[in-house]
């Protein structure tokens, strides 16, 4: 079982994530405030930000929204604690969106690379430190999409991906025949995080990203620490204008029949 606490990088990060949950308490139209990614983890470092997720009703008014986007805004801007943290790394800031739980199965494009649906669930209800809630609209979240979502669900979103990845693939040596090397490799790329999307598709578990923390997620959250020793590999390229990267597809192509089961 893969687990995971938070632990703060800074007693800035920690100080403004307290002034986080002290303002949103007390706004009557939200149900939730969530840490989620590298600090829910205990990851991050000084430079990181601190992701917050504030979840609010289903039925919230467009014109709510923004009012509490606005006020969430001016005290970002002026109070002290949030320039301190804005100071203390290259990066850190608070990045905070606001999310009603409804997650919709976006456009999976042909030359787009993996889509978000699974980032997305995982992200805000499997990987996420609940700093304070309230209704219960978290829990009924939590139960309709943990541990994962339906099975006729699944293996369409398994189908789908699994065609696109093979797409990508199989568009690699058409290219690199006509020495269209850099577009090759962008569809390499596109096809490693299809064949993530659908390795985690596949074992019905919700995966934190497709271009970060791949060795944790691999190795420690699927237990499969033979399969990321193979994958740097994929990535190992000597001659850029070559026929290497076909020869990575087909590498990336025996995996996914290896480790991806439909």
């Amino acid at each position: 079982m893969y687990k995971f606490s938070l632990a703060y990088p800074t007693p800035q990060h920690e100080r403004a994530s307290r002034r986080v949950v002290e303002f949103f308490s007390r706004q009557p139209d939200v149900d939730a405030v969530l840490l989620t990614c590298s600090c829910a983890r205990g990851r991050a470092s000084r430079d990181s930000c601190l992701d917050i997720v504030v979840l609010t009703p289903v039925n919230l008014p467009t014109i709510r929204r923004s009012e509490l986007e606005q006020a969430w805004k001016n005290v970002c801007e002026s109070e002290t604690v949030f320039q301190e943290l804005r100071q203390v790394g290259r990066y850190s800031n608070v990045d905070l969106e606001f999310h009603d739980g409804l997650f919709r199965p976006p456009e999976h494009g042909w030359t787009t690379g993996p889509d978000e649906f699974e980032v997305e669930i995982g992200n805000l209800l499997a990987y996420n430190v609940p700093l304070w809630e309230q209704g219960g609209h978290l829990e009924r979240l939590k139960a309709q999409w943990l541990p994962y979502y339906d099975e006729a669900l699944r293996r369409g979103r398994l189908e789908m991906v699994h065609r696109f990845c093979l797409n990508n693939l199989d568009h690699i040596p058409l290219y690199v025949e006509r020495e269209l090397y850099f577009q090759s490799f962008r569809r390499l790329y596109h096809a490693f995080g299809e064949f993530l999307q659908a390795l985690f598709i596949s074992r019905r578990i919700y995966p934190i990203a497709y271009d970060k923390w791949v060795r944790e997620q691999i190795v420690d959250i699927l237990g499969l620490p033979e399969l990321y020793a193979q994958l740097p590999k994929l990535f190992e390229i000597q001659r850029f204008e070559s026929h290497e990267m076909a020869d990575k597809a087909e590498s990336l192509k025996r995996l996914l029949v290896q480790y991806v089961c439909e």
